[in-house]
């Protein structure tokens, strides 16, 4: 069993969403509701064998509204799921669906991290939803696991925040779709207990790799 900091310590718990056509073709993915491919769909249901092994205790689980993150929660076991539009992705505005390479093409060295997103969303808007989700989860966590099921790069910017970095760094973690991290205290410091964790799929759902 996966426990990371049991006793009287909680978790809060990101989820990336399964994955997607877009995602896998690595298309900038925000207000287009696209759905799971079945690939996702089983990486939907390994990640929550994850969470089964973090024996997650009486958690609060909020998600983005999207299909693509509903459907993960719902694959993945979890119930009770609260929509919380916060959870959204960040907003690329006029680069949505199109991938980093083609942004270069007009915007050299362009990423989501460092450059601007024409009619979209700013980093410093980015943080202000991070923060707050966060100033509402983090009262939650005196008394129970929290789980937040979203999307890849506003995900990374709410591990960064937790770990209080700006925004920026959230290109420092990483994270594949299914993915979950773990956070929570070490010395009543806020820390990455565990990053980008990763369940194998069934063998029976291999094709579907």
């Amino acid at each position: 069993m996966i426990g990371f900091m049991s006793g009287d310590e909680f978790r809060l718990i990101v989820l990336r969403h399964g994955e997607t056509a877009w995602s896998a073709a690595r298309r900038h993915t925000g207000r287009t509701d696209v759905p799971l491919t079945d690939a996702g769909q089983a990486q939907a249901r390994a990640a929550g064998k994850l969470l089964r092994d973090l024996d997650l205790r009486n958690p609060l689980v909020l998600s983005s509204p999207r299909q693509r993150a509903l459907r993960t929660a719902e694959l993945a076991g979890l119930t009770g799921v609260v929509v919380n539009d916060d959870l959204v992705e960040w907003d690329y505005g006029d680069y949505e669906g199109r991938t980093t390479p083609e942004i270069q093409r007009t915007s050299p060295g362009w990423t989501i991290w460092t450059g601007e997103t024409p009619g979209g969303e700013t980093a410093e808007q980015v943080r202000k939803r991070a923060d707050h989700i966060l100033a509402t989860v983090v009262p939650e966590l005196d008394t129970r696991d929290v789980v937040l099921v979203g999307h890849g790069h506003f995900s990374r910017a709410l591990i960064a925040r937790w770990a209080e970095f700006e925004v920026i760094e959230g290109r420092r973690f990483f994270l594949s779709t299914a993915a979950v991290t773990v956070m929570g205290h070490d010395h009543q410091e806020r820390t990455v207990l565990a990053h980008n964790l990763m369940a194998p799929l069934d063998p029976q759902e291999g094709a579907a790799e």
